[in-house]
């Protein structure tokens, strides 16, 4: 989630992680940021620490208080040791002045990613499927296969799951971002195109009632 009052660089951020295959949701304000995080599970909150409603400051001290396993980025204009000490000290796993390179911030906001989760070794490979999360490519005995980021990011998911079944639900909001239609058939869609591309003898199998899997 990427929460910053100046909307415009809050969308241009949103806008370069979503071309790098991450799901964004944004909010403006702390006290939207708060209603947010009690509805929906993120692995990493970009947080500006200026904000109107609830300051950002307040947002980071919540979450850390909760012991969820997001991590947070905070973002601010001032530069100085002292503020950056005193915003890691709140709670923040990282720090960021403005104004920022969108490479670092990506690459911040990966290695972010990867503490929140589980470890996993840099390639991930399962079925005869090669996935390299930070090159964005897939491989299946050894013949590249070109995905949209949406299949990427779909197809990551399940290999990640190590075999576990991931219901569309599940599916629908690690991939995509809260604005999807949740009565949409975006996953069966996608699901069916990746299929097409992984190529036979499948490897994605349908549990009925419960979802997908990579056995």
């Amino acid at each position: 989630m990427v929460v910053e009052d100046e909307q415009l660089m809050a969308d241009a951020i949103a806008d370069g992680l979503r071309r790098h295959g991450l799901a964004v949701d944004i909010v403006y304000d702390g006290a939207a940021a708060l209603e947010r995080l009690d509805i929906n599970d993120y692995d990493v909150v970009v947080l500006d620490r200026d904000l109107p409603e609830v300051h950002g400051d307040e947002v980071c001290q919540t979450l850390a208080r909760g012991r969820r396993d997001v991590r947070i980025l905070m973002l601010t204009a001032a530069k100085n040791v002292i503020d950056r000490v005193e915003g890691l000290s709140l709670g923040a796993d990282d720090y960021l002045g403005k104004p920022f390179a969108f490479a670092e911030l990506l690459a911040r906001v990966r290695a972010l990613g990867r503490r929140a989760r589980p470890p996993t070794p840099p390639l991930l490979v399962r079925a005869g499927i090669d996935l390299d999360p930070a090159r964005m490519q897939v491989c299946r005995n050894g013949v590249y296969i070109r995905l949209s980021r949406r299949e990427f990011a779909l197809l990551e998911e399940l290999m990640r799951a190590d075999g576990a079944v991931l219901s569309a639900e599940y599916l629908l909001e690690k991939v995509w971002d809260e604005n999807v239609d949740p009565f949409t058939n975006v996953v069966r869609v996608t699901m069916m195109t990746l299929r097409r591309k992984l190529g036979d003898p499948p490897v994605i199998h349908t549990v009925t009632g419960a979802g997908y899997r990579i056995p």
